[in-house]
């Protein structure tokens, strides 16, 4: 089942049971992937693409609930942080910063990284790799620890 479909689904299911929160957040992915398809010269999204384009929602509404924090605006930060819960259900499982940095170490390895020089050539290897299953700033971080 591809990813329209199952938010599709999973819409209907928000809309029966008057769930406004997720019924903002599936709206927001089905429009994003919309966009995407009828953008000029668009194909078809890849599985790749889907998973991009859903960490991309998801880190705008970290974003905004980050500067909703700091203009101390909670009420506005919570419905934010409670479309993140729904929209990452979509996203494979996340890597914890152990695994990550098993992953990172053996790229390392591989291409002889030996300093904060090479560190373009670790990160593309790693995003690659790590496609949907960790945060790039997360991934940033590791790789200029480890090469540090």
């Amino acid at each position: 089942m591809s990813l329209q479909e199952q938010v599709t689904k999973q819409l209907k299911t928000a809309m029966k049971a008057k769930d406004s929160v997720a019924m903002e957040s599936l709206r927001a992915i089905k429009s994003a992937i919309l966009l995407a398809q009828t953008q000029a010269g668009a194909q078809d999204l890849t599985a790749d693409d889907e998973i991009k384009l859903i960490q991309k929602l998801v880190k705008q509404r970290k974003d905004s609930a980050e500067i909703f924090r700091q203009q101390g605006r909670e009420d506005l930060a919570g419905p934010e942080e409670e479309q993140i819960k729904i929209i990452e259900q979509f996203l494979p499982e996340q890597l914890d910063e152990a695994s990550i940095g098993k992953i990172v170490d053996t790229i390392i390895a591989q291409t002889n990284a030996e300093g904060i020089k090479d560190m373009g050539k670790v990160m593309g290897m790693a995003s690659k790799q790590m496609v949907g299953k960790a945060d790039g700033k997360t991934i940033s971080t590791i790789v200029r620890q480890k090469l540090a």
